[in-house]
């Protein structure tokens, strides 16, 4: 019967093996990947889905002169807007 460490010793053998025969094929798997995206003019969206774009910065609308926070007017109302008029904070 075959022991705990010589499947250890077999698996990181393989796991070697593997690198290796990855990183030679590489090049071959790129070089025939970019003919393809050539051959048929395939675009990112096409390939990899349709990526979310990443939200831009919203621009402050009030601040508290107080502490100096500030909001945006998304999402819930800080607390030190609470029963106050919003334009006397308006930035």
């Amino acid at each position: 019967m075959t022991s705990l460490q010589e499947l250890l010793a077999q698996k990181e053998a393989l796991e070697q093996q593997i690198a290796q025969i990855k990183k030679a094929e590489r090049a071959d798997a790129l070089q025939n990947a970019r003919s393809l995206i050539g051959t048929f003019d395939l675009t990112v969206d096409e390939l990899f889905g349709k990526q979310k774009s990443i939200g831009k910065a919203v621009a402050v609308k009030y601040r508290n002169p107080e502490t100096g926070e500030t909001w945006t007017g998304r999402g819930r109302a800080p607390r030190w807007l609470d029963g106050k008029n919003r334009e006397d904070f308006a930035v």
